[in-house]
C-alpha cells in the first residue's frame, strides 16, 4: 500500500465489486471518464475486471483508492501505456464516491500515484487527458504539477455536444514530494 495524507492506494478487494459497479454505472460520474464505458457494466463484468488485477501481466497497474480514516473504498487510479524506452506513462484517476468530491482526495491520490511512478518506476513523464468541461479535474492536476501540452478540438461527444480533450503532462524533474 502507498499512503498519502488522506488516502492510500491499495490492491482491489472482492468487497469492492458492488461499489465499483455502482461507480462505473453512475451517469454523472461516467460523463467525466476519459475511458468511455458506453453501456452499463454488469456486476460480473466488474468482478472479472477486479479479479484480473491479481497478478496482472498486461503492463497496467491499477489501484483502489481508500480513505485512510474510514478504510472506505472511494475510487480508483491506474497507470496505462507505459513506454519503458521513452520513460513515459499515461494515468487515469476516478473518485467515484461523490461525498469525497472537491475535498482534496483526488489531489492526494494523484500525488501518491505520481510519487510511485517517478520514484519506484523511474518514469520521466506522466501524461493524462481530461475534458474541457471538467474544471474540477483540471484544477486537481494543476495542483499536482501538470501543465497543458495540447488541446484536441471537438474530440469527444457527450450528451449531444462536442468537447475538447485536454492533454496534460508532469515531469519528474519538475516535481517535488
Amino acid at each position: 500500500m502507498y499512503y498519502g495524507e488522506k488516502v492510500c492506494l491499495r490492491a482491489y478487494k472482492e468487497e469492492d465489486i458492488d461499489i465499483a459497479t455502482s461507480f462505473v454505472n453512475d451517469k454523472e460520474l461516467k460523463k467525466f471518464l476519459v475511458t468511455t464505458i458506453p453501456f452499463p457494466m454488469s456486476f460480473w463484468e466488474e468482478e472479472a475486471w477486479i479479479r484480473s488485477q491479481t497478478g496482472n501481466q498486461s503492463g497496467e497497474y491499477n489501484f483502489a483508492i481508500e480513505d485512510i480514516k474510514t478504510n472506505k473504498y472511494i475510487g480508483g487510479c491506474g497507470i496505462q501505456k507505459v513506454n519503458w524506452i521513452s520513460r513515459v506513462a499515461t494515468v487515469g484517476i476516478m473518485i467515484g464516491d461523490k461525498e469525497y468530491w472537491s475535498k482534496g482526495y483526488g489531489t492526494d491520490a494523484m500525488k501518491v500515484l505520481m510519487e510511485f511512478i517517478f520514484e519506484n518506476m523511474n518514469i520521466n513523464k506522466i501524461r493524462l487527458s481530461t475534458f474541457s468541461f471538467n474544471e474540477r479535474a483540471r484544477k486537481c492536476y494543476e495542483k499536482c504539477g501538470f501543465k497543458v501540452e495540447g488541446i484536441l478540438k471537438d474530440e469527444i461527444f457527450k450528451e449531444g455536444k462536442y468537447y475538447d480533450e485536454i492533454i496534460m503532462a508532469a515531469f519528474k524533474s519538475n516535481t517535488t514530494f
